[in-house]
């Protein structure tokens, strides 16, 4: 099978990887499974948010900031490879613990932000975060360079009697492939070979109005106003800010194991909001006014580490908080979309990556196993083009729900990071206290969403198919 993916960001990576292990090899001797990579932007291995050249939004091949990745993700990462997993969370930090505090840095709500264990000797894993290009990178690697391409793709075809057609910016020769995997984000040009009727894209993505802003403070600077393994979210009534250490000390004898909680690092990450109706121009925004505002903002606020934050103020990344529309699909004739491509999660849902995670391993597996019986038949050429349609079926009806519930969930949060009056904020702190008496409301849902084994879910679907 000849398989494209279009994307080399992270679910564009993980696809590669979960495909490459699960794929039963063809019964015709010297065969095998061919996949290419393609990427708009540099694909360079050692290649730095700073260097490259190009837009931040979801489907960036490298970006600034950081990203929380929550047990059910980090499980799909340890089914897939176990070096990998320890490789990522020794970049980043172990935080089995979320705070949320009002302005003046008064707990109103403690929540555990760890999964089950999934056997009596194993330790509960925690959540962890870690910088967006540190994630990619130890994807990257594990790819060789041969099969990532640099190339801007212009349009991709869906063909029902043949191979799919990707077409490419440069006027290069195009490429056939029996499957096309989308992985280029919400903005991302496969998704419109799902309707090509559509003159235009039938599901554009819409600016929520908010925009993100995140940088970095040596931790030493507050390292007695932040709990250890703490990742922690302030809300006021003009605005939100979070915070948590961004690495582990790298004398720490667990930094790389997703089940202990280390000493801090070097540094700690910060991120906040701000409201602009019109969506921001990364390359042009004059950043100094982004710093002006958020001291305005946040200058009467009394939480401390928030205070040191606007004392040195440099924002390093931003990124544009985007949503999209339901798709009516996910897949047409042998294209498949996963991660931001087919859904659009906001940073509230602290699900963006996990989601994107579960995507790729659930089609991955589901097709390996629709392969696997069609390579039983020992037919000489088989149908593959309905062997990826029997796979896409299944993956659509078990992930579109999960996502649809999350997305949904994360939309009444983001509420809480717009501007509200003295009363609004203060009934907001009330009611979030009386719920913080109450751990186990919060715990039920959160466990409902990191306890999800999406591998679980795949066999107990094919198994009921049987």
């Amino acid at each position: 099978m000849k398989i494209v993916i279009i994307g080399g960001g992270i679910s564009g990576c993980t696809a590669y990887l979960q495909l490459k292990k699960h794929l039963p090899k063809p019964p015709t001797p010297g065969q095998d499974h061919e996949i290419t990579i393609y990427e708009a932007y540099d694909t360079n291995k050692d290649t730095t948010c700073d260097e490259r050249d190009g837009p931040t939004h979801s489907s960036t091949l490298v970006v600034g900031g950081g990203l929380g990745i929550g047990p059910n993700g980090l499980n799909v990462l340890k089914r897939l490879d176990e070096d990998l997993l320890r490789e990522i969370v020794r970049g980043g930090y172990v935080v089995p613990t979320s705070n949320m505090k009002n302005k003046n840095g008064h707990l109103l709500i403690r929540m555990d932000a760890s999964g089950d264990p999934t056997s009596p000797s194993e330790l509960p894993m925690h959540m962890v975060g870690c910088s967006r290009h540190w994630f990619w990178r130890c994807l990257r690697m594990r790819i060789p360079d041969g099969d990532i391409v640099t190339r801007r793709v212009a349009e991709v075809v869906a063909n029902p009697d043949g191979r799919n057609v990707v077409h490419f910016a440069d006027n290069s020769p195009p490429v056939e492939a029996d499957l096309v995997v989308g992985a280029d984000g919400l903005k991302g040009i496969v998704k419109r070979a799902l309707f090509p009727e559509a003159r235009q894209d039938p599901f554009p993505p819409h600016y929520e109005g908010l925009s993100g802003v995140g940088g970095f403070i040596p931790a030493d600077k507050v390292k007695d106003d932040v709990e250890k393994g703490s990742m922690n979210f302030i809300i006021g009534g003009n605005g939100f800010f979070g915070y948590f250490y961004s690495d582990s000390a790298r004398s720490a004898p667990h930094r790389d194991s997703p089940y202990h909680v280390s000493e801090p690092g070097e540094s700690l990450g910060w991120w906040s909001t701000y409201q602009v109706d019109e969506c921001p121009n990364p390359k042009t925004i004059d950043k100094d006014d982004v710093v002006r505002q958020l001291r305005e903002r946040y200058s009467s606020w009394k939480d401390p580490v928030i205070q040191k934050v606007l004392h040195s103020l440099e924002v390093s990344s931003m990124y544009p908080t985007w949503t999209m529309p339901p798709l009516s699909t996910w897949e047409r004739h042998g294209v498949v979309l996963v991660g931001d491509a087919a859904h659009a999660l906001p940073p509230t849902s602290g699900q963006g990556s996990s989601q994107a995670l579960e995507d790729v391993e659930a089609f991955a597996l589901f097709l390996s196993h629709y392969l696997r019986d069609e390579y039983k038949t020992v037919k000489p050429n088989i149908d593959v083009k309905s062997v990826i349609s029997a796979a896409a079926k299944p993956y659509m009806e078990l992930r579109i729900p999960r996502v649809q519930a999350i997305l949904e969930d994360a939309k009444q949060r983001q509420n809480i990071k717009r501007d509200m009056s003295v009363i609004e904020e203060y009934l907001m702190y009330s009611f979030l206290w009386i719920l913080g008496w109450f751990p186990s409301y919060f715990a039920k849902a959160m466990k409902a969403v990191f306890n999800y084994n999406i591998a679980d879910e795949v066999a107990k679907v094919l198994a009921n198919n049987i």
